[in-house]
């Protein structure tokens, strides 16, 4: 039977609680508890005859200076607990609690799910018999230190643990340890909250500048693959995007709340490649961190792991790489135990890979795990009508961040980008862009403003020199369309001069033949077949 309960309210004096204890215990009833706070004592005791109860109630009653007698469902102590384990109940990190002897008092529903066992199953049970008998809070037992974010990895009849977790020993008022309580994070917590505070900001589909068909096509595409958990592999020139690309797509993605993880392959030599790809175990290797180190695998876990420069790898990481592929499975350097992680690659590449496969420097297998779904980024030479729109987006950019008055182009200095290679795509037009900001003085970007990386020195130029011309007419950045016919007209019919004929001039301006003719119909530049 449940023990009953009493509130008993009272006017104080001396002798009041021995009083009522001498009433329950006349009535040969067990006192289980009894709590005394002013002008009320909390009374707890077994559980008894409904008539043996009422004649309790009346003589208790009966005491001088007692008020009022009144039955409660818990003590104040059991209200206190139960608001406590509501707190610990609803928290996301484990809390596990031993007393002064190592033995398990709290256990949270956080505690069952990180660690696998029900609190039913290990309470009362010593700590070391359940984890391990290496834990930081079995030494806070010792010494009465706290300690602060100790990463570990445990092996239980439950599986492999993996988590941070922070300890502070229980004293009492004369500084006598009574226990220990730590908090437990689970590593995925730990990724997860990494991830918020160090990420990025988050590109979009919507970053990509572009007006050109082959660049709406490759965009269409990547969006396209984004929705699936399909290995992309993205191929382009060095400065065409491909990070931007493979960011667009891990956002647009079911994975957008995951980590992404970028790594440059070609950027670290092979053995720190290989630790921080696949981490390493406590004791690995001279001057490993104590208790290992995950590597980006496991931090990308539900997330994307960008392997930039994969052409770059060594035949022996690239048998890793394979591995991990192939069975979902990490290993970390110097341990035997392997960690399954759920990560989708994207890798990228500027280099052939299948001359590549063919001299035996790439893996064939390989090749065909990570070329599921190939994305070519086109290169800025084969689509100069985004040269307009890159450009005005570009000097938008600098001038903000120079804190500089808005600036306008000439039609010269746009004509000198779109006639330019650009072997260095995006990121070449970049650095051209940001030098000409710096160079201009006036409200214009000039012809000499525009020092391309071929080019010699910048020549110093006189504020507005040229700001009359007629031959170097202002491009207002907001009309993107006159601008890209201007300049595309003067573009063609300067070529078409030079060159004489359709076929020679589509050839050094990087276009087909069609395109040429097409043009020249759209702009009333004569008949084609005259040319």
């Amino acid at each position: 039977m449940k023990s009953l309960r009493y509130r008993i309210e009272f006017d104080d004096r001396v002798g009041i609680v021995l009083d009522v204890s001498k009433v329950v215990s006349l009535k040969n009833i067990n006192i289980i508890s009894l709590q005394v706070l002013p002008n009320n004592m909390f009374l707890e005791i077994e559980a008894v005859t409904a008539d043996k109860c009422r004649h309790l109630e009346q003589e208790l009653v009966q005491i001088p200076e007692v008020r009022k007698v009144v039955p409660i469902d818990m003590m104040p102590h059991e209200e206190r607990e139960r608001k406590v384990k509501a707190v610990l109940d609803s928290v996301s990190e484990g809390i596990l609690a031993i007393d002064k002897n190592g033995y398990i008092t709290t256990f949270n529903p956080a505690c069952e799910k990180i660690l696998r066992y029900s609190a039913k199953e290990i309470m009362g049970y010593h700590v070391s018999d359940i984890l391990s008998k290496d834990l930081p809070m079995l030494k806070a037992l010792e010494d009465g230190k706290s300690y602060d974010n100790k990463e570990m990895i445990l092996s239980t009849s439950r599986g492999r643990h993996h988590y941070f977790t922070t300890g502070r020993p229980i004293m009492d008022s004369q500084q006598r340890i009574l226990g220990v309580v730590a908090a437990i994070k689970d590593m995925s917590q730990v990724q997860d909250l990494v991830y918020s505070v160090t990420q990025p900001s988050m590109i979009t589909f919507e970053d990509i500048i572009y007006g050109s068909t082959d660049m709406l096509e490759t965009v269409e595409l990547a969006k396209r693959v984004a929705r699936s958990n399909t290995t992309v592999m993205i191929r382009g020139e060095s400065g065409t995007g491909k990070e931007l690309f493979a960011r667009s797509i891990h956002m647009a993605s079911p994975r957008d709340k995951k980590p992404f993880v970028p790594l440059n392959c070609a950027a670290l030599p092979e053995t720190l490649l290989e630790s921080e790809l696949f981490g390493y175990a406590d004791g690995a290797f001279t001057g490993a961190k104590k208790g290992g180190k995950q590597g980006l695998f496991e931090f990308a876990n539900d997330g994307t792991l960008f392997l930039d420069e994969i052409g770059e790898l060594s035949p022996h990481l690239q048998a890793k790489l394979l591995r991990v592929l192939q069975d979902g499975k990490v290993r970390r350097i110097g341990d035997s135990s392997e960690i399954s992680v759920n990560v989708r690659i994207i890798a990228a590449t500027n280099r052939g890979l299948e001359e590549m496969m063919a001299r035996g420097d790439f893996r064939e297998d390989l090749y065909y795990r990570l070329n599921v779904f190939p994305i070519s980024i086109p290169s800025l030479r084969e689509r100069p009508e985004d040269i307009p729109l890159l450009v005005q987006h570009l000097v938008e950019k600098f001038t903000e961040r120079m804190g500089k008055a808005p600036i306008s182009i000439s039609s010269g200095a746009m004509e000198r980008l779109i006639r330019n290679r650009w072997d260095g795509n995006v990121r070449e037009l970049e650095n051209v862009i940001e030098r000409a900001i710096n160079l201009v003085e006036g409200e214009t970007i000039l012809p000499e403003h525009i020092i391309l990386d071929h080019s010699t020195r910048p020549k110093m130029v006189q504020k507005n020199a040229l700001a009359n011309s007629d031959d170097e007419q202002q491009y207002a950045l907001s009309s993107l369309k006159e601008v890209v016919a201007i300049t595309e007209k003067r573009v063609l019919v300067k070529a078409l001069k030079e060159y004489k004929t359709v076929r020679r001039a589509a050839k050094a301006l990087g276009v087909s033949h069609t395109t040429v003719l097409n043009k020249i119909k759209k702009y009333n530049l004569g008949n084609p077949e005259e040319i």
